[in-house]
């Protein structure tokens, strides 16, 4: 195929991830007009529609969509085998994009990446907070992080950090006005402090387990946050109780401002795990990474 027909693959796959000919022109340094019309000529030359158009949106159609998961990570890898070239030099670089969630972030990324960056100048790190189940072939992650039950089974998983558990606390100034519940049914009459899971538009149910019998307690309240820290901040005001990491929270109850209840019904769990395709190539950069996060007893 002629290399100008690859271009024109190219800048249809950047529109089609996109969903914007503005966003995919500015990602290929090319007039948004440009790229318009090499996207009709495409179309043209291959005879069938590509992208559904509105003033508002820009989506593959079907044809589009299949054309799009074939060739859209032929080009991934191309791009990944030339950037593993180029760092075939004296000090490792590139940018690693990982997606975690906030305590991930705080309480492990972020501790052990540290040093690494300081003997590193040329590797740089962008971490974005995402508590969904991002799929991270398609929006272009080096890796996630996640608990180990969360991680899909065609993914390659590294152990980064210990077993967790999960707590339910609350401010002794919500207690002195609610008294603490016993099992897990009882917070059905607490005001709870939820989160919401973008990946399933719901929140997330709590869950708990004693004796092997596991139990998932959809709760209420009238606070609904998309990151734990906002909910342990409203925990510590009093507004309610909060399901977060134990490890967000024994500070504060170290101190007293914050009271745990329902202990023996939160068992340890598989710790967070990083995971990446199992087709990945590993740069020196991105080896340099995983070493450094690396769990070890």
């Amino acid at each position: 195929m002629q290399r100008g027909r690859l271009d024109d693959l190219q800048a249809f796959v950047a529109v089609a991830r996109e969903r914007s000919f503005t966003k995919a022109a500015a990602k290929l340094s090319v007039s948004q007009s440009a790229l318009s019309h090499t996207i009709k000529e495409l179309e043209e030359r291959l005879g069938v529609r590509l992208l559904s158009r509105t003033t508002r949106s820009v989506s593959p159609t079907e044809a589009g969509q299949r054309l799009l998961q074939n060739i859209g990570p032929r080009f991934d890898e191309i791009e990944a085998e030339v950037a593993a070239v180029t760092e075939l030099r004296q000090r490792p670089v590139g940018t690693i994009r990982i997606t975690a969630t906030e305590n991930a972030t705080d309480t492990i990324l972020v501790p052990k990446l540290a040093p690494l960056l300081r003997e590193y100048p040329d590797i740089k790190v962008e971490i974005v907070i995402d508590y969904g189940l991002t799929d991270i072939v398609a929006q272009q992650y080096d890796a996630g992080v996640r608990s180990g039950e969360q991680v899909a089974k065609d993914m390659i998983a590294v152990r980064i950090g210990p077993d967790m558990r999960m707590a339910v606390v609350g401010a002794p100034s919500y207690f002195r006005k609610h008294q603490e519940p016993k099992r897990p049914q009882e917070l059905i009459g607490h005001n709870c402090i939820n989160l919401r899971l973008p990946s399933h538009g719901g929140v997330y149910a709590w869950e708990f387990e004693k004796g092997g019998r596991g139990l998932r307690v959809r709760v209420e309240g009238q606070f609904t946050f998309n990151a734990t820290t906002q909910m342990l901040n409203a925990a510590l005001a009093g507004a309610g109780l909060a399901y977060v990491p134990e490890s967000m929270v024994q500070r504060y109850l170290a101190t007293g401002r914050l009271r745990r209840v329902l202990t023996e019904w939160c068992l340890p769990y598989s710790g967070y795990h990083l995971f990446y395709a199992s087709r990945r190539r590993s740069s020196a950069a991105f080896t340099l990474v995983l070493d450094a996060l690396r769990y070890r007893d």
